[in-house]
């Protein structure tokens, strides 16, 4: 059987190398493709008639550069006409910078939900004219030292950590001289951090019900000591709650009661709302601590003949795609994802970016779970 061909592809020409024949015999000529000249600022300046100082100012968009209009539409075509593109290592060794930003995270690359930190730190680095490195570690302590070490290789302008679930993460040792931003986390030695404004997304929760007239027969569905304040804690859970806490005192309102859970995917809000219902008739609004939890407390509303929101009230976070799939649409205070990656990278490349945390407010998506005037129940 002869040997199967191999193609290989230069430039435009598409090349087809054959493997070696039975009989010896003298190779075809073969033309040779030299790779095309690289065009360079001086040729640029040259098409506009310009200098390759003045051209240089112009397309690095110097604000002093005191040239004509004239001049400035003439070398931006003459750059679109040549396709010119900057020699970025050389302006590195000029400016002292890649351009470039690493991005490391646990899972947040391959989470759905969570992928919008990416898309808005990606959107933020191509404005300011940098590239960005997106490596994932799956949260394994080896794979983020070496993921450290390829982005510092690279001479990376800053690092961003990224995380899907906010917490305070630990990060493998980092030389002082390059910039770190924690993103949806904490840590000590990096105390610049972005993350959402839990405890105002918290209280906007609160007076979605209160403004709805609300004022008994609330339950919380998803209370975690440990997720609040144990081994566990997680920094937006303990300020979420802080918010919600904070606000129901406000308005002078208590909890009839709060359903505690370990996690907070669909079954477990079927469950313990399935069992709340079991118990107490008296439950009018339900609290989720996020849009999974209301999904499954959807479900166990509608085992019990209940329908949202004329029996039952329900508000949630995080602003899921799913919650809008629900019927009716279920409102939520939605997690700022986009906006928190394109701050991340803003403060990264600010020159002079305070420590601390940067809260990005959570948006309140109104949608048809929450009964505007709640059932009298005394008189029905």
């Amino acid at each position: 059987m002869p040997d199967a061909p191999c193609q290989g592809v230069s430039g435009q020409d598409v090349v087809i190398v054959l493997g070696p024949a039975r009989t010896p015999s003298r190779p075809p000529a073969r033309e040779e493709v030299m790779p095309p000249k690289r065009v360079t600022l001086a040729d640029v300046a040259r098409r506009a008639g310009l200098s390759p100082t003045a051209a240089s100012m112009i397309l690095n968009g110097r604000p002093d550069s005191r040239l004509s209009a004239d001049a400035h539409a003439r070398v931006h075509e003459a750059a679109t006409e040549l396709g010119y593109r900057p020699n970025v290592a050389a302006r590195s060794l000029r400016t002292d910078k890649s351009l470039t930003i690493g991005f490391i995270s646990d899972v947040v690359a391959t989470t759905r939900f969570a992928s919008g930190l990416i898309r808005g730190a990606l959107d933020a680095a191509q404005r300011a004219g940098h590239v960005m490195l997106v490596l994932e570690t799956g949260g394994d302590p080896a794979r983020e030292s070496e993921a450290i070490g390829a982005v510092l290789d690279r001479q990376v302008d800053g690092i961003i950590f990224a995380v899907m679930r906010a917490r305070e993460l630990f990060v493998p040792e980092i030389p002082s001289t390059t910039r770190v931003v924690m993103l949806n986390a904490t840590n000590k030695k990096h105390p610049v951090s972005v993350l959402p404004d839990e405890p105002a997304g918290g209280a906007s929760a609160v007076r979605l019900l209160a403004a709805a007239g609300h004022r008994e027969g609330i339950a919380l569905i998803g209370h975690n000591a440990e997720a609040e304040k144990g081994l566990f804690r997680s920094t937006t859970v303990e300020q979420r709650i802080a918010g919600i806490r904070a606000e129901m005192a406000r308005q002078g309102l208590q909890f009839a009661t709060e359903e505690s859970c370990w996690d907070w995917e669909p079954h477990h809000g079927y469950d313990v709302t399935h069992a709340l219902l079991e118990r107490r008739s008296d439950i009018r609004a339900l609290l989720c601590m996020n849009d999974r939890l209301a999904f499954g407390a959807y479900q166990a509303l509608a085992d019990h003949g209940l329908t949202v929101p004329k029996d039952i009230s329900v508000v949630s976070f995080d602003n899921d795609e799913l919650a809008s799939y629900l019927r009716p649409g279920l409102t939520t205070v939605g997690l700022p994802h986009e906006a928190m990656g394109r701050a991340s990278v803003e403060i990264l490349l600010s020159p002079s970016a305070p420590s601390g945390s940067r809260l990005i407010p959570m948006p309140v998506i109104e949608r048809a779970s929450v009964r505007t005037h709640p059932l009298d129940h005394a008189t029905a």
